[in-house]
């Protein structure tokens, strides 16, 4: 009897697969994050994870598979984040403002993550790149739907904002807010609801001019400056 309540001990105490994995990947996210992917050593995630190498190695094949995963992972959970906070009944500034609130909290609460996929993932070539460009394209698309709703709201006297602007709008836009999160998480005391309302108001002012028609011209600045 003592031998089988020991054993059924043992099979209580066993993780689910899915679990171990994701503490796998946990336990990645935070070393690659920290480390880089070329100076991490599967010897430390597995020591951070609490599993032996060979397990390691059993769940995820090698190295590059690994990082693979962490980076499909995080880019998932980010893309999740600013989806769910934008509310889809409310006005297009209110969702694109929710939108960018959640992409900054997200990114301050998952420093490692975001390092992963804006610094560790893009620096290191295929396939890596291409993970992350599939994110950003997702991420590009939907502000671009968030964009185009604006100005259908504002009934613009601009009617070719749509499909003459709006995506050149949505890469600046994405650009700017990987930028801007970087410094944020970098700059003691900047809350991501800071640095969502100073993107917000550096975008929604102009995008408030183009909806009301009114351009930007090369030729009226001094000298003619960016002129020919």
């Amino acid at each position: 009897m003592g031998a089988g309540a020991a054993s059924g001990a043992g099979k209580a105490k066993r993780m689910p697969r899915a679990v171990r994995e994701q503490q796998m990947l946990d336990a990645a996210v935070r070393i690659f994050g920290r480390r880089g992917y070329r100076a991490a050593s599967m010897d430390e995630i597995a020591e951070v994870a609490g599993v032996s190498k060979p397990l390691v190695y059993l769940y995820l094949n090698s190295k590059e598979e690994l990082f693979t995963a962490v980076i499909r992972r995080e880019a998932r959970a980010l893309v999740s984040a600013v989806r769910a906070g934008a509310e889809p009944k409310a006005p297009a500034d209110a969702r694109l403002w929710a939108g960018l609130r959640a992409f900054f909290l997200h990114t301050a609460e998952n420093p490692d993550g975001w390092s992963v996929l804006h610094r560790q993932a893009r620096t290191h070539g295929e396939p890596f790149a291409a993970e992350v460009t599939v994110m950003r394209e997702e991420m590009v698309a939907f502000v671009t739907l968030l964009i185009a709703a604006a100005a259908r709201e504002a009934h613009s006297s601009e009617p070719e904002l749509a499909s003459r602007d709006v995506g050149g709008l949505a890469q600046a836009l994405v650009g700017a807010a990987e930028s801007l999160a970087d410094w944020a998480n970098a700059t003691e005391g900047v809350s991501a609801k800071e640095a969502a309302a100073t993107l917000m108001n550096f975008a929604w002012v102009g995008l408030g001019k183009l909806r009301e028609g009114e351009r930007w011209m090369p030729g009226g600045m001094p000298g003619g400056m960016l002129g020919g």
